[in-house]
């Protein structure tokens, strides 16, 4: 055999003192594991996402195993883009307010951090989050700083026949709309009445940090409540129009298409993305000195509470700890879980709001007619093993050799 192959008879054909040795193995070593708990193990999930592809090479997602803090550090928060990251010099910048408005403004860096400062701690997630395999980590939550966007559009005093504020980032692609090559800026509109919603910041801070170049340097728009595609980056323009705004990511792209019944017909409903929906995912099993716990995170509306399955059993409540109440950011949960029987385990989790309003499950009609991938938040099972002292070690020993966690597969071996 060769030296380093490891299998689960090897190890315990090795007598109790390797034994003994390897169950003493911290699987933070090989889990990357940030503990809640001094000195608590952290067991990877069984259903790992696959690598990921199709995807730029800059792209970043959440671990969930190692959510150990409320806030998520700058470097490990999740980058999604469309087009190349612009690259914007502070001094050079400049903030544009016109259209269907009585008095057009212009603003500096420098002028909006002259004004009002607000925070604001908010989760944000990417409404395509989970509608891969291995897309599932597309959340986090940041304390952002930047000035109220409702007293500039104020101050610039939009039209009555307003429709639509457009918000424009300076991310440029090509696109091909029937035939012809256009190049196409990203941007997103919302209804005036949105768009002066008082949470709404011009953010240009994240985490107490000068907003980094992947998440919108200089500026941002963050808008509380809605999925991370209305949060434009590197904000360029805001134009108040009379029209509806129809552009590739409001009429084309990140559209819900969703079947429905018509008269007896099925027919294709689309809705173009907009408010963050109710979700929870289970972020980590951890065990110390023998009593294990399931951590997760709650998110999309202000949380009542979170309901925890394991395998077929009852839903049993979690404790909701840092975070309870937030409008905007997650809640995150935890729920004991005494004397766990040994072998793979299922464990589901639900989250229901103030308004009583609870996260479906998969073949709930929202999602199950859905035929379009965003806006999947249906409750979210993952997978974990649960052993003995020496399956745990065996575990170990595996993954510090192969640097993977065993399958169930590889365990039958």
């Amino acid at each position: 055999m060769d030296t380093g192959e490891v299998t689960r008879r090897a190890v315990l054909a090795s007598g109790g003192a390797a034994l003994a040795a390897l169950a003493f193995l911290r699987l933070s070593e090989v889990a990357l594991a940030f503990p809640a708990r001094p000195d608590e193990v952290v067991l990877p999930w069984l259903d790992q996402p696959p690598p990921a592809t199709d995807l730029p090479p800059d792209f970043v997602q959440l671990a969930w195993e190692e959510l150990g803090s409320y806030l998520t550090p700058n470097d490990q928060f999740f980058v999604v883009h469309h087009f190349a990251v612009p690259d914007i010099a502070a001094r050079d910048w400049r903030l544009e307010i016109g259209g269907l408005v009585e008095r057009p403004r212009g603003f500096t860096l420098a002028d909006l951090k002259a004004l009002p400062r607000r925070e604001i701690t908010f989760t944000i997630e990417c409404s395509g989050n989970n509608g891969f395999p291995d897309f599932v980590g597309a959340v986090g939550t940041a304390t952002w700083a930047g000035t109220p966007l409702a007293p500039l559009l104020q101050e610039a005093r939009i039209a009555d026949r307003a429709r639509d504020v457009v918000f424009w980032g300076a991310d440029t692609g090509t696109e091909t709309v029937r035939d012809m090559q256009i190049v196409e800026q990203f941007a997103r509109a919302m209804a005036p009445e949105d768009a002066l919603g008082p949470e709404n910041l011009l953010a240009y801070e994240m985490n107490g940090q000068p907003l980094p170049r992947a998440h919108g340097f200089p500026v941002r728009l963050l808008a509380p409540g809605w999925f991370g595609v209305a949060n434009v980056k590197w904000l360029q323009r805001i134009e108040v129009l009379g029209t509806r705004y129809e552009g590739r990511f409001m009429g084309r792209d990140y559209v819900t298409m969703r079947k429905a019944q018509q008269a007896g017909q099925t027919v294709v409903r689309f809705t173009s993305v907009g408010r963050a929906l109710i979700k929870s995912a289970p972020a980590k099993v951890a065990v110390q000195d023998g009593a294990y716990r399931i951590v997760g995170a709650a998110w999309g509306a202000p949380i009542a509470r979170v309901e925890v399955r394991v395998d077929n059993g009852p839903w049993a409540s979690a404790t909701l700890d840092e975070g309870k109440g937030a409008a905007h950011a997650w809640t995150i949960w935890t729920l004991d879980w005494p004397d766990p029987a040994s072998g793979d385990h299922s464990i589901t989790s639900r989250a229901i709001d103030t308004q009583g309003n609870v996260q479906p499950v998969p073949d709930d009609p929202l999602i199950a007619n859905k035929i379009t991938y965003w806006e999947s938040n249906g409750q979210i099972t993952r997978h974990v093993l649960i052993g003995a002292a020496s399956d745990l070690a065996w575990a170990s020993a595996f993954q510090k050799t192969t640097g993977r966690w065993p399958s169930q597969a590889d365990r039958a071996d």
